[in-house]
């Protein structure tokens, strides 16, 4: 077919808060046994999913699935405060796996809804993240997805807005949306630190970078991870043709006609083996050479939650607990 070189982005794969939720799972699964319940997709990833269900962990989409008194898993996405309520009126035994990055929204959210702001909420309709955050400010909060919608939102008291972000964001879109927000709302007032998270923006920065030197990127990640999705549409913002797959056997030969260079990267929640798969199905063909671009150094981790550290058995070591035990 004649490609001749395929280039792996840098940064990619797992961010700190998808091992953390990982490990949580897999600890939960050595300290307590099974069945260890996990509400919602613990990270946006089919094989995650099925290796995390292999090993015992049941999945659920609701509370009313899970006896009472077991012990559940809230994912990372995050929840809202009526989930944690019922989670302690069936008395279950939580350990909280959401991404401190998203924590981080929630209290911001919840700060200004104290300050009595209309809380406008840059996101997309029914994601986990997004329905998590609105459970903290029902009633004063408004979901923002598009530059129209900016152009469109009505507020009761345009001098009492603040701004918040889903953290799995296109850069360049929100950018474009929040222009419009200050535009409208010039003393609307925004989180000292932006909230997409640190794991997209690099992602986003190594698809723009590798840009100019492929003919076909493959963004590595399942249909319902944002922070994939978003990978797809900032390289083809950028002119070049991408196709979002959730492993190599999705690879449409078409797609490969008269290129010579593959990119490859991954969403933060899609494992390294299966980066490491994709480039083993190119090297048949003809690769001469696999290049990875140098990238943003992420030396970013997590502590595990207290729930976690305080069953752990005496005498562990913080590497092991920050491992996710049984992965290659």
């Amino acid at each position: 077919m004649g490609i001749e070189r395929v280039i792996l982005a840098a940064p990619r794969g797992f961010c700190a808060g998808v091992d953390r939720a990982i490990d949580i799972v897999n600890i939960a699964l050595e300290l307590y046994g099974t069945p260890v319940y996990v509400r919602k997709e613990i990270v946006h990833n089919a094989h995650v999913v099925q290796e995390l269900r292999g090993r015992g962990a049941v999945f659920v989409d609701q509370l009313d699935e899970v006896p009472d008194g077991a012990r559940v898993i809230f994912s990372a996405h995050g929840i809202g405060p009526a989930v944690r309520a019922q989670a302690a009126a069936k008395g279950l035994r939580v350990i909280d796996a959401t991404c401190p990055l998203v924590t981080k929204v929630h209290l911001e959210a919840l700060k200004f809804a104290r300050e009595g702001r209309v809380i406008l909420l840059v996101g997309h309709a029914g994601h986990d993240e997004v329905i998590g955050t609105m459970g903290h400010a029902q009633g004063q909060m408004v979901l923002v997805g598009s530059v129209e919608e900016a152009e469109q939102v009505r507020v009761p008291d345009p001098e009492r807005v603040a701004v918040i972000t889903q953290t799995t964001l296109s850069i360049d879109d929100t950018r474009e949306i929040i222009a419009v927000l200050k535009r409208r709302f010039p003393k609307a007032v925004f989180p000292p630190k932006d909230d997409i998270c640190y794991a997209t923006q690099n992602r986003q920065m190594a698809v723009k970078e590798m840009a100019g030197s492929v003919d076909l990127l493959l963004v590595i990640g399942s249909p319902n991870s944002s922070n994939s999705m978003r990978l797809v549409e900032v390289a083809q913002a950028v002119g070049v043709r991408a196709h979002l797959i959730d492993d190599v056997s999705e690879i449409d030969p078409r797609w490969l006609e008269g290129v010579r260079t593959v990119g490859i990267t991954a969403g933060a929640s899609a494992p390294e083996h299966l980066v490491q798969e994709t480039v083993a199905f190119f090297q048949p063909m003809g690769v001469s050479r696999v290049e990875e671009l140098d990238g943003i150094r992420e030396d970013v981790v997590f502590a595990l939650p207290p729930e976690i550290q305080r069953d752990l058995p005496a005498g562990s070591k913080a590497a092991r607990s920050l491992r996710v035990l049984g992965r290659p």
